[in-house]
């Protein structure tokens, strides 16, 4: 039995989700969550082996649920259905462990296909994502630090590199403090940097913000 977590913030995807994956033998809807925190808390409590994912979530989006799952020990295979493809946010999902990537206008049988595949390890793209990641590929050469950084902690180091605090950057990005301190970190991490002041320089040297904007 596949045994599958929900996670969107509209409620009629949801069920529209639960209702079709209801009718296919071997597969079981665990639960539902509309909320990147709540989507967590239900991944260790329900212990899905597939997560169905939306990207764009108020809170902590879905590359924040993605970058916060465990990764040892019980971690669901993540299918990420979204209503965008924009570039930075496939490459960003995939980067981060993400075995499929749909639009919401995929056919029901494309998403069933995908909830089965990634219960065995495998992926299900949509034509145009699979064209984009092999174009990363064929490109080649170890991606600047700063491409390694998620759609949302561009916006976090844009923030820093203003001069923002966490609580500033909390109420800006209306996010919860805890996951700032989580994006902040992550970002020194894969930046290389020791602090916020050299993220912050880095940012401005790169082009991330004008100069003009920096304090």
């Amino acid at each position: 039995m596949i045994r599958v977590l929900i996670v969107d913030d509209h409620e009629v995807v949801r069920q529209g989700l639960r209702f079709v994956l209801d009718q296919e033998d071997g597969v079981e809807v665990v639960g539902e969550s509309g909320d990147g925190e709540a989507a967590l808390r239900a991944a260790a409590r329900l212990e899905p082996d597939v997560m169905l994912l939306d990207l764009v979530m108020p809170g902590l989006d879905g590359l924040g649920v993605l970058e916060r799952l465990p990764a040892r020990g019980r971690r669901p295979a993540v299918i990420v259905l979204s209503s965008f493809q924009e570039d930075d946010r496939v490459v960003a999902a995939m980067r981060l462990g993400a075995l499929s990537y749909l639009s919401k206008t995929s056919a029901v049988d494309r998403v069933v296909d995908a909830v089965r595949a990634a219960a065995r390890g495998g992926s299900v793209l949509e034509p145009g994502v699979a064209a984009l990641l092999l174009g990363q590929v064929r490109r080649g050469g170890p991606p600047r630090p700063l491409d390694t950084l998620t759609p949302r902690e561009r916006e976090v180091l844009g923030a820093l590199a203003r001069g923002r605090s966490n609580a500033e950057i909390s109420r800006d990005l209306r996010m919860g403090k805890e996951t700032v301190k989580s994006h902040v970190s992550s970002i020194l991490a894969k930046l290389g940097v020791a602090d916020r002041t050299q993220a912050a320089i880095y940012a401005l040297q790169q082009g991330l913000v004008p100069l003009d904007e920096a304090l």
